[in-house]
């Protein structure tokens, strides 16, 4: 159990480290291709890493030969945007409060964000995952061809994404990891240090789940407990370490874009896949998932159409991971 708990820690460190590689890549690969900074975030950056949490759904869902293994999919694609609208946009509130207390700034700085457009992407983001949550609570024939409408749904994101009017730079690009002396490195050495990066993420990711579903029975967590409730903080590491990285450079626009960004995937691509492979029903506690994730979405949408975010109020939504935790010990162990 040493060794597991050591490689759960090593696992952390990897991910961490691996994600300064990453962000510092992804922002070169963004400029190269002329994608403006809020599109770096919540295209590029959300694809490379929610990648491998949509490649577990699809094994899971598709490859795996138990009702169990095709649960676990499910739950992954419930799992992953509740972990984000709660602990990964907390965290960003949460590592601003530090830094502003370490540099001797205001208590409770102000979140620098578009509002509006991240209000519009809860708004997209809120629109899919009731119809997602919907479809999970009853069954019909030809549920599994609507598939296709949340992988069209992905797609008309991404294009208005890409094709949204660019907003002013948020500082500068560090120099590329690779290329330290190299002022204007070539797209193919911004391509090669993100997909090695994100490759270590990955592989980082998957030992650290593994550990986590060792780690829990050792300390009494049923294995429902540890998927539901454990396994998707492990799977959202990747966006909430680029969070923090993003946040001590002050780019805080990207660090929410890539958290929204990701929410978007997660909505759509994992959810297809599970659509086309299961039959999509929810028990209580992927339930209780849902309208949990609904809340915290709804209050995100509150805030980000005000204009102005507060850090100590963006911190106070992780709080809703410790309602849902509560609520599923309650209602499902």
């Amino acid at each position: 159990m040493i060794t597991a708990f050591a490689l759960l820690l090593g696992a952390a460190v990897t991910i961490y480290f691996s994600c300064e590689f990453f962000v510092n890549g992804v922002e070169w690969v963004g400029r190269k291709l002329g994608v403006s900074q809020t599109a770096t975030g919540t295209i590029l950056a959300a694809f490379g890493t929610a990648l491998p949490e949509s490649v577990v759904t699809l094994v899971a869902t598709a490859f795996g030969n138990s009702t169990a293994s095709k649960e676990i999919g499910i739950g992954a694609a419930l799992g992953g945007p509740l972990a984000l609208s709660t602990v990964a946009y907390g965290v960003v509130g949460i590592a601003m409060l530090v830094t502003a207390r370490a540099t001797g700034q205001h208590n409770n700085p102000v979140v620098q964000v578009d509002g509006q457009r991240l209000s519009r992407d809860q708004a997209w983001f809120l629109g899919i995952f009731v119809f997602k949550v919907a479809l999970g609570l009853i069954a019909f024939a030809i549920k599994p061809w609507l598939g296709l409408m949340f992988l069209g749904a992905y797609a008309i994101y991404t294009w208005s994404e890409l094709n949204e009017s660019g907003e002013a730079e948020e500082g500068d690009s560090e120099p590329l990891i690779f290329r330290p002396r190299d002022s204007d490195p070539s797209l193919w050495w911004a391509l090669l240090q993100t997909g090695i990066a994100t490759v270590v993420i990955f592989a980082a990711s998957r030992l650290f789940v593994m550990q986590l579903e060792t780690v829990g029975p050792f300390l009494g967590l049923a294995p429902q407990v540890t998927a539901l409730l454990l396994s998707p903080i492990a799977t959202e590491l990747p966006e909430t370490m680029n969070a923090v990285i993003w946040v001590r450079q002050k780019k805080e626009r990207l660090a929410l874009a890539n958290i929204s960004g990701a929410m978007m995937i997660q909505a759509t691509v994992p959810t297809a896949f599970g659509l086309f492979f299961t039959p999509w029903l929810f028990d209580r506690g992927l339930t209780i998932a849902g309208g949990v994730t609904m809340l915290a979405v709804i209050l995100l949408w509150l805030m980000f159409r005000k204009g102005q975010v507060r850090a100590l109020r963006l911190a106070n939504v992780a709080w809703l991971y410790g309602v849902f935790a509560v609520l599923f010990v309650l209602f499902v162990r």
